[in-house]
């Protein structure tokens, strides 16, 4: 099954600024994603997204809000129809006149899937954040005390560890720390010290 997209343009430039309110991002993400493992890896991403968007970028709240809603929207289409990820999401954005930089972000959050190289540092960071994110949080499930405790040393043990979270590329992952020109042990610190504060809130 291929999942390129087969075109690099996306949106209409006149949508630059324009994106999804909070309420809007929230039912489609509810219509679309069913799967409650699924959505809180996009939640988590989401939050990755913003955070990093105000305390590393130093970006206003509503640039922060279009990096919050490309990482909550970037995996909307797997669940039901994962046959056209993220083809489905990509179009939906379209048609809902979303700023084409949101939908670029999306489209390349997989450059060896999707075909479609990342080029902002929206792009880059989403790319960075996608896989290393699930990896976390898988890691998290089978510690006794989840997330509190854990350290570089244990995250970067278990990235050697090929059998753990099989399904997630470790070539992906340094891929894209590299293009996005920082360190792999800055964005696992940021992740573990980031992350837990989604769970705590969805499991509240």
């Amino acid at each position: 099954m291929s999942l390129l997209i087969g075109r690099n343009v996306f949106g209409d430039q006149i949508n630059k600024g324009k994106t999804l309110s909070g309420e809007e991002a929230e039912r489609l993400l509810d219509d679309w994603v069913k799967n409650p493992r699924l959505k809180l890896h996009m939640k988590q991403v989401a939050h990755l997204m913003f955070t990093w968007a105000v305390e590393k970028e130093n970006l206003d709240g509503h640039e922060a809000w279009q990096w919050q809603l490309a990482g909550l929207l970037h995996d909307a289409d797997w669940d039901q129809w994962p046959e056209t990820h993220c083809k489905k999401i990509i179009e939906e954005l379209e048609s809902r006149n979303v700023d084409p930089e949101v939908i670029h972000a999306i489209a390349s959050h997989g450059p060896a899937h999707f075909g479609i190289e990342p080029e902002t540092k929206m792009d880059k960071m989403l790319y960075a954040f996608d896989e290393l994110s699930g990896l976390i949080h898988a890691y998290s499930l089978m510690r006794p005390t989840g997330y509190s405790g854990m350290d570089l040393k244990g995250v970067k043990k278990r990235m050697k560890e090929k059998s753990f979270a099989a399904n997630v590329s470790r070539e992906e992952i340094n891929d894209a720390c590299l293009r996005a020109a920082i360190s792999l042990d800055q964005v696992i610190e940021f992740i573990i010290a980031k992350q837990p504060s989604v769970q705590d809130r969805v499991n509240s």
